[in-house]
């Protein structure tokens, strides 16, 4: 089976391992431990009955929570089958820029997109031996940028965990035709409308933020992302997307995720201390390095190539890192984990440990 280019392909490991998907344990998908919400199971239970009826292609209550989630208007939200879906849609108004600009190392469903409508694009490398400053970032971009460029970044950037405050580059981003700003771990953030770009909206048409429920819920296989975006470009995608992209089940769900403040809270008290003793446990085992994170994901650095690694956390300890061999920039010697639970983190950290020793 051929290696995945993305987190969280438990079939293509447990091949590998020897075991059944259920019987491992993943730190490659960067989805939130205390997920899904409790009450989950019974609500699914009490509303199956979403499953037998055709959903509203408006989605006009999942926009409405939405909207009143970032306090603004229904017509600038637009769901979608997972933040996946909206990129590709976004790829497509990208199509009209001479090339589009990333952010190295990149996603590489981001480039699958860009390819797709058949836009050029171009890595900018972000230097690792340190966090790539706001400086730094400007610098990279600044000579790059012009009315003809499309620019697609992520905030938190994957796979280091980076954050910056792209509104003080506002006024450089939009020298570019289109950006498009994939918010999608942001709200692992409890100050995430601090860090957001939505207040630019207001000043220009060329911007679509892309954000995901499903990593912060720990819902990768139900689908369910949205874009924020003028109403004009969303009413454009309209005309050409699929209808009902978005299954009933999810579309009613949305609202009831968004009105958990006690499961955002938990989550926000969980993930700092959490994310420290990770770091602070990878970083004592020799041989590796650690890059700072703000997201609930890290990035490590190792003296030779990770793969016999990940192949003997699989045999031997049934865990799952993510490799990063689809990172251009980064190869053989990098991987990347989530923040798990204390007591799971305890048991990552103690098998590198064995393995590497």
């Amino acid at each position: 089976m051929t290696r995945p280019n993305h987190g969280g392909n438990l079939r293509w490991a447990a091949g590998l391992a020897g075991a059944s998907p259920a019987d491992l344990l993943d730190f490659s998908a960067s989805l939130n431990p205390l997920g899904p919400p409790a009450w989950l199971a019974t609500w699914l239970q009490q509303h199956y009955t979403h499953l037998i009826a055709y959903p509203d292609p408006q989605y006009r209550q999942l926009r409405e929570a939405i909207a009143r989630h970032h306090d603004c208007d229904p017509d600038w939200i637009l769901p979608g089958n997972g933040a996946a879906e909206l990129l590709t849609r976004a790829a497509r108004d990208l199509a009209a820029c001479r090339e589009v600009l990333l952010l190295g190392p990149a996603f590489r469903d981001y480039e699958r997109a860009l390819t797709a409508v058949g836009v050029p694009w171009r890595r900018l490398a972000l230097p690792l031996d340190r966090p790539a400053s706001l400086a730094t970032l400007r610098g990279l971009l600044e000579p790059q940028l012009t009315p003809e460029t499309g620019l697609l970044i992520n905030n938190p950037h994957n796979p280091t965990g980076w954050l910056w405050p792209l509104r003080d580059l506002w006024p450089l981003l939009q020298r570019c035709r289109l950006v498009v700003a994939d918010e999608a771990f942001l709200d692992f953030l409890p100050t995430a409308a601090d860090w957001s770009l939505q207040p630019c909206l207001a000043q220009s048409r060329s911007l679509v933020i892309v954000r995901s429920l499903t990593k912060f819920y720990s819902l990768a296989g139900l689908r369910l992302g949205y874009a924020i975006a003028h109403p004009d470009r969303l009413e454009s995608w309209q005309q050409w997307r699929d209808p009902w992209s978005v299954n009933g089940l999810a579309a009613a769900l949305g609202p009831e995720l968004l009105a958990d403040h006690d499961f955002q809270a938990a989550t926000w008290n969980w993930l700092p201390p959490a994310r420290a003793a990770l770091a602070s446990g990878l970083a004592s085992i020799p041989g590796l390095r650690v890059l700072p994170s703000q997201a609930n994901f890290l990035l490590v650095q190792a003296e030779d190539s990770i793969l016999p690694l990940q192949e003997r956390l699989l045999q031997q300890h049934r865990l799952l890192i993510r490799d990063c061999l689809s990172f251009t920039e980064l190869g053989d010697r990098w991987f990347r984990v989530a923040v798990r639970s204390s007591a799971e983190n305890q048991r990552l950290l103690e098998a590198i440990a064995a393995e590497l020793a």
